[in-house]
């Protein structure tokens, strides 16, 4: 398999990803937005440092405003993660290697970037005509973003082969999964809500529930657990070995994918990221969420994002740099 495939494989699945989180992202914070009042002026600031754009934000827009921040995380040109720029970029990916996908596969994605772009220009034009205005059916949209990245997995899990470049998209979407996954937690653990006396009130609660709601894991969260419990929460979503957003769920799926790419079963050497998955996986077995908490949630979610970055440097290292 040609390493610029793999590539685009890769990276076309990461953007699909990543668009799909960021409107979980703002759909959740938006609805939450309704559920406060007006002394909770931080609502929106978070996520912009949850996605670690945080000095291109303040350089293009003056006020971490809702509006502000929506415009920059779902249309912004100018920056490289919003969801258009996450669609055009995925789509430019397939269009580089559509002969090595389905034509459903292209038809979903094809017809949710224009969707997409469609929607862009009227609320622009909008905009510039009436002002920037929240009442253009936000939740609607990012409703049938996540969708479509739905969608698009489903016409992906039923229409290709699992063959390579199968692996290759479940690497780009678990590495990406993980990431978020890490970085929605951080952001209400030690961003969102910095006031020790704010602990276990009304707005705490609200927090937390729209934490799992952003990861869809709510539904899941309370099969297993009685109450929101923020140490419950945390282990469900880093340490659960059978929920598809929780950290270990995605390692696990990461090792799985790479060793089919490797051929580990056919006797061939491992490599640098087969090893970093596998040791990073056997580490996260080991853990349990008291030792967590004891390191600090906060330090914690930043080492799984540095070993998630040198997996994921390690993948490029070995498949796509020639």
């Amino acid at each position: 398999m040609l390493s610029r495939v793999a590539e685009s494989v890769f990276w076309m699945n990461r953007y699909i990803e990543r668009a799909e989180n960021y409107s979980r992202f703002i759909d959740v914070n938006h609805q939450l937005s309704l559920d406060l009042n007006e002394e909770v002026p931080n609502q929106w600031l978070p996520l912009v440092h949850t996605t670690g754009d945080i000095e291109l934000f303040e350089k293009r827009y003056s006020s971490p405003s809702p509006v502000n921040v929506i415009r920059f995380m779902t249309f912004d040109e100018e920056n490289p993660n919003s969801i258009f720029q996450c669609l055009s970029r995925a789509r430019e990916n397939a269009r580089t290697i559509r002969e090595n996908i389905s034509t459903s596969m292209w038809e979903v994605l094809n017809e949710f970037y224009l969707f997409v772009k469609d929607y862009r220009k009227v609320y622009l034009e909008n905009a510039e005509a009436h002002g920037d205005t929240l009442s253009m059916g936000l939740s609607e949209f990012l409703s049938t973003v996540r969708k479509s990245c739905q969608s698009f997995y489903g016409c992906s899990d039923a229409t290709i082969s699992h063959d390579e470049v199968w692996n290759f998209s479940l690497l780009g979407r678990f590495l990406e999964r993980a990431d978020k996954t890490t970085r929605i937690l951080d952001m209400k653990y030690f961003i969102l809500l910095p006031s020790v006396h704010d602990v276990g009130s009304t707005l705490d609660l609200l927090q937390w529930l729209s934490l799992l709601k952003s990861a869809s894991a709510h539904e899941m969260y309370n099969q297993k657990y009685k109450r929101v419990d923020p140490t419950d929460i945390a282990e469900f979503l880093i340490l659960n070995e059978t929920f598809p957003r929780s950290i270990f769920f995605c390692i696990q799926e990461m090792q799985e994918a790479l060793e089919k790419i490797s051929g580990i079963k056919e006797g061939l050497p491992r490599n640098l990221a087969q090893d970093a998955t596998t040791v990073y996986l056997n580490r996260l077995r080991s853990e349990n969420i008291k030792s967590i908490f004891d390191k600090g949630l906060h330090e914690y979610l930043d080492d799984i994002q540095i070993e998630l970055n040198h997996i994921g440097s390690k993948i490029v290292e070995r498949f796509f740099t020639n």
